[in-house]
């Protein structure tokens, strides 16, 4: 089997003047990065014109929503809105998309939040949808990329593993899972162990398909340090449910010099699958030696 080509991506988070958001995406294009992305959460960027802004200040990175809360959307007009932004950004763009876990913002939204189920299939909808809509030569707008907008399609649970199988281009693994009973994002790491559980779980469910997809994950931060263990006991202390080994162990916290990290991630490659790695924005500049410590010995 080919080894895959790692690829990288970096969630922009903050919404500084437009200047300054334009001179972040230039250094995430200087620094290596494949993808600029834009989450889906209240207080943070609006996704769609972020991309456009985003597309206009550099000119090599593909653009991509990291994910989109499918409960915020109703399909019709966000066909436009993929459509538009696919022809704004010169066929860059990157859909993903997501059921949502953060009740509160819907609260705040005055938007249902619906149980798992239900939020599930509005995101089954909406993939349906979206085929129907934009892959209509009728649609107007009409997108650039053809036969349609590469999907990301991002989740732990059977069903949204099944439906990244089924649908989507790449399929998104974050790593953690909503903490039960929190109104307000609450989230639980996945141990190295269940994380295995749930990357067999998408091989059983994607058997048979015959296609190819990329494997993404989401690292929550990047620490560059000469000694991990002393990480990994701060990461215990916050995270009272993981031993230190455990700790040192979680693929969304990799620690260590640069070339310890880039072994690291070769390491989870070959154990998982990831290739396509992404970063939030607080480590854009930490992992950047990293893509290049990565990009020199493959």
């Amino acid at each position: 089997m080919t080894v895959p080509a790692f690829r990288f991506g970096v969630s922009l988070t903050t919404t500084p003047p437009g200047d300054a958001w334009r001179a972040t995406c230039r250094s995430a294009e200087d620094m290596g990065y494949d993808t600029i992305l834009v989450a889906d959460h209240l207080g943070m960027p609006a996704p769609f014109p972020a991309l456009v802004a985003a597309a206009e200040a550099t000119e090599r990175p593909r653009l991509g929503t990291f994910v989109l809360n499918a409960g915020f959307w109703n399909p019709a007009l966000l066909a436009r809105e993929v459509a538009t932004t696919d022809a704004l950004t010169g066929g860059r763009l990157e859909l993903g998309l997501g059921t949502g876990y953060v009740a509160d913002e819907h609260t705040a939204a005055g938007l249902p939040f619906g149980s798992p189920g239900e939020r599930v299939d509005h995101v089954v909808r909406t993939v349906e949808e979206l085929d129907r809509l934009l892959g209509s030569a009728e649609h107007a707008p009409a997108a650039v990329q053809r036969p349609r907008v590469p999907l990301l399609v991002g989740g732990n649970g059977d069903r949204m593993l099944d439906l990244a199988a089924r649908r989507a281009d790449i399929v998104g693994f974050s790593g953690l899972r909503p903490e039960r009973g929190s109104t307000s994002g609450g989230l639980i790491a996945l141990t190295a162990a269940q994380l295995d559980d749930r990357v067999a779980a998408y091989r059983r469910l994607a058997a048979g398909a015959g296609r190819e997809q990329e494997f993404n994950l989401l690292i929550q931060r990047v620490t560059v340090t000469g000694d991990r263990r002393a990480t990994a006991r701060e990461i215990a202390q916050r995270l009272p449910y993981l031993t230190e080994d455990q700790a040192l162990e979680l693929p969304v916290f990799p620690a260590g010099t640069v070339r310890q990290i880039a072994e690291q991630l070769r390491a989870q490659r070959e154990r998982y699958g990831f290739s396509y790695l992404t970063v939030l924005e607080p480590s854009m500049k930490a992992f950047a030696p990293v893509i290049e410590e990565l990009r020199g010995g493959g």
